[in-house]
Order: C-alpha cells, then sequence, then structure tokens
C-alpha cells in the first residue's frame, strides 16, 4: 500500500488512513440513506448493521487498495439494499409476510404460553430477567411479554392495555 514505508510505519499509516476514512464513508452513507440504517426494527436492519460494522473493520485494517474499496463497496451495497427492502415493505403487503417473523405473546395476564415459548426457543427465565430489566415489580401488572420480529422481548405492565397495541401480534 505505502511501499517506500517500513512494515512498522506502514501498518501505522494505513489505521491512520483507513480507519477515519471508512468511518466517515459510513457517516456519509447514514447522511444520505436515512436515520433508519441502523434503526434495528426487522431481522434485516440488525444484520445489516452488523454486516455494515465488520466491513468498517476490514476496511481499516485491509492491507490493499482493492480490499479496501471491496469492503466499502460491500457496505454501499448492503445499505442500498437494506433502502431498497425497507421501500419494498412500507409499499407491498407481501414484502412483510417474506421478509419477517411475527411478534408473538409469550405471556398474557398471567398466563406462560407454553407453545409460543417453545416454538421461539425462549425460556421463562429469560422472560423473568426481561421483567426485571423492565422494572416489573408486581407479576399481575404484567399485560403482555411479546418476543418481536427483531427477537427484542417487551414486557407490556400497567393498569390496562389497549387491544390495539397488539395489532399484528400473533396470539
Amino acid at each position: 500500500m505505502f511501499p517506500t514505508a517500513s512494515i512498522e510505519a506502514e501498518i501505522t499509516l494505513r489505521i491512520l488512513i483507513l480507519a477515519p476514512t471508512g468511518l466517515l464513508w459510513v457517516i456519509f452513507l447514514v447522511r444520505v440513506i436515512g436515520l433508519r440504517t441502523f434503526s434495528k426494527m426487522t431481522a434485516f436492519d440488525f444484520v445489516a448493521t452488523v454486516a455494515v460494522g465488520s466491513l468498517l473493520a476490514n476496511a481499516a485494517t485491509a492491507s490493499s487498495w482493492p480490499a479496501y474499496w471491496q469492503s466499502v463497496g460491500g457496505m454501499v451495497l448492503i445499505l442500498i439494499s437494506q433502502a431498497f427492502l425497507a421501500l419494498w415493505r412500507q409499499r407491498t403487503n407481501i414484502a412483510p409476510i417474506i421478509l419477517e417473523n411475527e411478534p408473538r405473546i409469550l405471556f398474557r395476564e398471567g398466563v406462560w404460553r407454553e407453545e409460543a415459548l417453545q416454538q421461539s426457543r425462549t425460556t421463562k427465565s429469560d422472560i423473568w430477567g426481561k421483567m426485571r430489566e423492565a422494572n416489573v415489580l408486581d407479576l399481575n401488572d404484567v399485560r403482555a411479554v411479546i418476543l418481536e420480529t427483531t427477537g427484542d422481548i417487551s414486557v407490556l405492565h400497567g393498569e390496562k392495555l389497549s387491544e390495539e397495541i397488539l395489532t399484528g401480534v400473533s396470539d
């Protein structure tokens, strides 16, 4: 990459130039494509976030210009694909069916949904931990626990649960 430098100097120069350049490139892409880029609203968003992070690491440690540009190009294609899929989801009814899992109720009004727990490979101890994270103080206050499409677990607690909140959730 830098033919006249010693190995140590080349490694240092590479990191000092490629890492910030790659990071600036990611920032530029996010500004162009939009805030949804790292939103993790769907499983594909999460995969895109992880892939871009991995490609940024590859770009920062690239040992040749072709390897660097391959990583940068990969970032561009992944984020453009993500933007395209988000638009497709927004404009068609078939895209969410193909691209996403349905959120599932794992616990509702004091009743465990054993079949949903088994199918999602989620344990009750996973749910207890999420309830503690959500500051649940009384199990009687928990209206529903939902495994979201992203793999996150939502704990809905309080006095009353509006059925509208459960729109699109598999019971």
